[in-house]
């Protein structure tokens, strides 16, 4: 499945356009993640656990993205936009959201 931020792919047609396609992922960022987070920020260091989070958020929100595809008979996704929020009443859950149309490449 080719999966793309880009409104075609170089060198393929698109013979049909499936509609838009969407994947979710709501992480917690645990407490000591974020106790040690904070000291990393403070000194300037990079904060590790956050970009793992991130990352994996990032990585499931695509993969239901693709799996929502598949099921359509979509064999790429273009013009793939991922937004990053953080929700609960402090802030302690981050979503990862991800959009596209499912199309088939000729």
């Amino acid at each position: 499945m080719i999966v793309t931020t880009t409104p075609s792919i170089e060198g393929r047609r698109i013979v049909e356009y499936l509609g838009p396609v969407a994947g979710e992922a709501v992480l917690g960022a645990n407490i000591v993640r974020d106790f040690f987070a904070s000291i990393r920020d403070v000194i300037g260091g990079r904060a590790g656990g956050y970009q793992n989070v991130l990352r994996d958020g990032r990585e499931a929100a695509i993969e239901d993205m693709v799996e929502e595809a598949r099921d359509l008979g979509a064999n790429a996704i273009v013009g793939v936009d991922i937004d990053y929020e953080s929700l609960g009443e402090t802030n302690s859950m981050l979503m990862v959201s991800c959009n596209g149309t499912a199309v088939k490449l000729g």
